[in-house]
């Protein structure tokens, strides 16, 4: 029996085009960051090499620590002392970032709706992100973080999406298995990858994203209003 429902956040309780996302919030993150000598294309080089370190993380270490060892190897060491920059960043600036996003009132109710039934739910989004900003996330979507028993953000896990090692990490720190557990996500290979664990799983598709073009027939799919019908069914 399923107890336990694991929700995706950008691209699937947040609506959103991924690259428009990326777009906006590197420009803003540019913007801030240069009056303190940081170059745009570097700084941007820099994010994405301290993604590619979390991306490979084998658990040992915070998604963090990983971010920060990378990205202080393009700029020194005294990246690290402008950290503070880049916390203000995330909790005043990237708020803009919420424009370049959806929002589907559906996903607050499906959510508040397994809620309500008594499931337990987790945010399994990608820990790619501080706290800060996956909390902005969540609410940009109108939901509270306080809904979720975990809340995977970079702080408080070492490993990420794809790896079936996140998923494993979750059910060990929430004390489930994985037939208890429904995985609900946009993105085939990262989200659907929990199948192969023994999870339950849907495939929204309202922003599908399936960049090796997977056979998707496989799984349970469909768009919000499919999702919403395939959660009460859960509730009967």
């Amino acid at each position: 029996m399923i107890d336990t429902i694991l929700f995706d956040l950008d691209g699937t309780l947040l609506p959103m085009d991924q690259d428009v996302f990326i777009k906006d919030y590197f420009k803003r993150l540019c913007a801030k960051l240069a009056p303190f000598g940081y170059d745009p294309k570097k700084l941007i080089d820099g994010v994405w090499a301290g993604t590619a370190a979390m991306i490979k993380n084998d658990g040992k270490r915070a998604n963090e620590e990983l971010f920060w060892d990378a990205f202080s190897k393009i700029f020194g060491e005294k990246v690290l002392a402008d950290k503070p920059v880049f916390d203000e960043f995330y909790r005043v600036d990237f708020q803009n970032v919420k424009d370049s996003c959806g929002y589907n009132p559906l996903a607050k109710q499906i959510v508040e709706a397994c809620k309500a039934q008594g499931f337990r739910l987790v945010l399994a989004t990608n820990p790619i992100f501080p706290a800060v900003a996956t909390y902005s996330r969540v609410r940009w979507a109108g939901l509270d973080p306080q809904m979720f028993v975990l809340c995977t953000t970079y702080e408080n896990t070492g490993f990420c999406k794809p790896n079936p090692a996140y998923y494993q990490d979750i059910l060990r720190r929430i004390g489930s298995r994985t037939e208890q557990c429904l995985m609900i996500g946009n993105d085939v290979e990262e989200d659907m990858v929990a199948k192969n664990l023994g999870m339950h799983v849907f495939l929204l598709t309202d922003c599908l994203i399936n960049a090796k073009q997977k056979d998707i027939s496989v799984f349970p799919q469909g768009d919000f209003g499919a999702l919403q019908e395939y959660v009460k069914r859960l509730h009967a």
